[in-house]
């Protein structure tokens, strides 16, 4: 048999899937290319039409509807005004583009986990945006067989190199606002902490140091308590700090959320931010400007890091490659009224 005679057999068996892999793109790209759509690159595009040709590929007659296109948008967890402000930057630009977008929890939970990728697979997504979220190594490979493009905001831990990043400038944000404390002649100045399993958290810690240091202070780790960026462990955090020998006269809360429970805990014990203690947080939430007293905090674009993050899978998905595999948007200090210079012992 000779080369010829294997060509119609092969021809028969090509599918999207194979087409993607020998092209070096996603399934939604070579089913863009197939379906005629204008949003892929001309070099991916006739790279991809160029291998349809070759292996004979037929499209399928059409179904009663097209697929619409979508993109996943996976959080741990779904309880935080946080996550509110990233979604709607990623629906702001994907609503632009004409995809809509699917929004998920999986809880820090690998049945979950599971679960969703049987979803992603049976529903075909274009691109998946995963924040402060972890996925076994097994869902990024089905991830990848499947030629679904990641994007990864606020990682925790270490992800691939090959995974584009979205982030904000926490290490210039915790120096900041352990800086604007120092300014205001404060030396005792604690820290509620995010959880250390997040690169922003320890990014935070790492400003809060060094912004110590180069005030000739060191680390006191008493002064540094745990938290996981809910109020509850803001108030568990400032309670646990007000109960030492000599508390701070100031805290950086590493969330808005904490710097709130953190205010709460200085009200039940008949206290005042910034009279008693100042208090900064981080985020900048949009309810912070009406809390009571109005929060000083750290601003990290959230909704930017949201649009970012979509138009960067988009383009992914379009066969295209990021200019940068990690990228940081910048932050920056809000002072309002929940910081003041330390009360002077009478």
């Amino acid at each position: 048999m000779n080369a010829d005679d294997t060509v119609p057999a092969t021809r028969a068996r090509i599918t999207i899937t194979e087409i993607a892999r020998r092209a070096g793109v996603s399934v939604p790209t070579v089913s863009r290319v197939v379906n005629g759509r204008s949003d892929v690159s001309p070099g991916t595009r006739a790279r991809v039409e160029d291998l349809l040709r070759l292996h004979g590929y037929r499209k399928r007659p059409a179904a009663s509807r097209t697929r619409a296109a979508l993109l996943d948008l996976v959080f741990n967890d779904l309880d935080s005004p946080w996550a509110v402000e990233i979604i709607r930057g990623v629906e702001e630009v994907a609503h632009a583009a004409g995809v809509g977008t699917v929004v998920s929890a999986i809880h820090g939970r690998s049945g979950d986990a599971r679960e969703w990728m049987r979803n992603l697979r049976a529903r075909a997504s274009d691109g998946v945006i995963l924040v402060t979220s972890a996925l076994e190594p097994t869902l990024h490979e089905q991830l990848r067989i499947l030629g679904v493009p990641l994007v990864v905001v606020d990682p925790m831990g270490s992800p691939a190199v090959e995974t584009p990043t979205i982030g904000a400038a926490n290490w210039a944000g915790g120096l900041a606002a352990t800086e604007h404390l120092l300014s205001l002649g404060h030396r005792r100045i604690g820290l509620i902490a995010g959880p250390p399993r997040l690169l922003c958290s320890r990014a935070r810690y790492d400003g809060y140091r060094a912004a110590l240091e180069a005030a000739g202070l060191a680390v006191d780790e008493t002064l540094v308590v745990p938290g996981d960026f809910r109020p509850e462990s803001g108030f568990t955090g400032c309670t646990a700090l007000l109960g030492l020998a000599e508390p701070p006269t100031a805290v950086f809360a590493a969330s808005d959320q904490m710097a709130l429970g953190a205010i709460e805990a200085l009200r039940r014990r008949g206290l005042r931010a910034p009279e008693d203690m100042s208090v900064v947080g981080f985020d900048d939430l949009p309810e912070v400007r009406w809390s009571a007293p109005p929060l000083t905090t750290v601003r990290q674009p959230l909704a930017d890091m949201g649009k970012l993050a979509a138009r960067t899978v988009l383009s992914l998905a379009r066969g295209e490659r990021p200019d940068s595999p990690r990228v940081e948007l910048g932050t920056e200090l809000v002072v309002r009224s929940s910081t003041a210079p330390p009360r002077v012992a009478s």
